[in-house]
């Protein structure tokens, strides 16, 4: 469903051309880096009040929660100072200042960056429910975000009715009216539902002994998923030489890939309070089926993604508009690229483990390995030998050679800590 908000807006924004397509593909880099801090410093708070839970420590489990909420606003200053003083210089890096992609790709961004508070509290407010085990309640909140969005979408950027025809700029507003809503859905459902933790607003004081523990796990998952914003920030600018047709290929695979990984992100989310809880307890057996549980649901998951992708490129591609050029290029890329599915599922199994018990430096290398060591130096290497189409099989090695790492690095914590249950 949180896919849907990116995905529904590039289909919309693809019916004004392939260059307000490219445009949204461009600051794509960008509106990750927000998700990541967003889902980052919420992952570093889901682990601990499991952990905390599990341990049966109530007070530090309401505590951290409480710390939580406090750590989304700061989330959403330092995003308000990014995006009033540095989109130009960002933009300007790809693109001539005047263009259409610049001007329509400053706008989208400069709006969602103003109003990145409401994603920011949001995310902070899931990972509190996902942690006590509520699943329903953030489930309630991104459905009613994604229905918001794909109501306003079509609305505001063709300019229907009453509403003014604000193009890419009024998908950009759609999406943060949305987060808006799905954010007060999360906010009542905090302060009136029953739940396993207590947040406390008369008379808290941020604690930076939590903050400190929250950041331990969460900052290598915020690194973790800023450095895909890095990845296709720098794998912009190798395609941006040959052609603007290639960012918006690389651009939609972005988005249709999220039907196939968010079904294991939710999976990940899911399993992780439960791994954290009985790694609290130490109950050896209870983590370890939770694992292998997880693993099974994963791979079948990425098993039909990639027959999906091998099949019916062109029908993926056709959501988003495209002409005859951005087939040529689209169709063996996603081809190339789904190789590196069931690899990547092992990874984000094994990674959850790491983030549950406390070991989120090793999910942070991963992504490392997999999206810097891995992906743009063979990105930029095979585009030298064989051109765009090359470079595409740079996802699938590079998903091996993180795998690799992530299985050695669960063998020595199992063996090390959780054997000895």
């Amino acid at each position: 469903i949180n896919a849907l908000y990116n995905i529904v807006d590039s289909m919309f924004v693809a019916q004004l051309g392939e260059d307000a397509l490219s445009a949204v593909s461009l600051v794509g880099p960008f509106q990750f880096l927000i998700v990541a801090v967003g889902v980052g410093s919420g992952v570093g708070a889901n682990s601990l009040i499991s952990r905390k839970l599990g341990e049966k420590d109530q007070k530090a489990a309401d505590q951290a929660a409480s710390t939580t909420v406090f750590i989304g606003i700061i989330n959403y200053v330092l995003f308000l100072f990014l995006g009033t003083m540095f989109p130009k210089l960002f933009l300007g890096a790809f693109i001539s200042e005047g263009s259409y992609i610049y001007e329509a790709g400053y706008a989208y961004l400069a709006i969602i960056c103003f109003g990145s508070l409401f994603f920011q509290t949001e995310m902070q407010i899931v990972k509190i429910l996902q942690a006590t085990g509520n699943m329903i309640a953030p489930m309630k909140c991104s459905i009613t975000g994604v229905v918001v969005n794909l109501i306003l979408d079509p609305l505001l950027i063709f300019g229907i009715g009453i509403f003014p025809k604000m193009g890419v700029a009024g998908a950009a507003l759609a999406t943060i009216i949305a987060q808006f809503c799905a954010m007060s859905v999360g906010v009542y459902m905090l302060l009136k539902g029953d739940h396993l933790v207590e947040i406390k607003i008369k008379g808290f004081r941020v604690n930076w002994k939590i903050v400190k523990e929250i950041y331990k796990v969460g900052m290598p998952s915020i690194v973790m998923q800023s450095i895909f914003s890095v990845m296709i920030l720098f794998y912009n600018m190798i395609l941006v030489e040959y052609s603007t047709v290639a960012v918006a290929v690389l651009g939609v695979y972005i988005k249709i890939q999220s039907f196939v990984f968010m079904p294991v992100f939710g999976l990940n989310q899911g399993a992780m309070p439960i791994i954290g809880y009985n790694f609290g307890a130490g109950n050896k057996e209870r983590l370890v089926e939770v694992y292998k549980e997880a693993l099974k649901v994963a791979l079948g998951v990425m098993v039909v993604g990639f027959i999906i992708f091998q099949t019916i490129p062109e029908t993926l591609l056709g959501m988003f508009n495209a002409s005859d050029k951005m087939i040529e290029i689209g169709v063996p890329a996603l081809r190339l690229i789904s190789i590196s599915f069931v690899p990547a599922a092992v990874g984000i199994i094994n990674s959850t483990v790491f983030q549950a018990t406390g070991y989120g430096i090793h999910s942070m290398m991963v992504a490392i390995l997999r999206q810097l060591v891995g992906i743009l130096p063979m990105a930029y290497f095979l585009t030298k030998i064989g051109g765009v189409q090359l470079s595409w099989l740079s996802f699938p090695l590079a998903d091996i050679l993180a795998l690799g790492y992530s299985i050695f690095m669960l063998n020595r914590i199992y063996k090390n800590r959780i054997s000895n249950f």
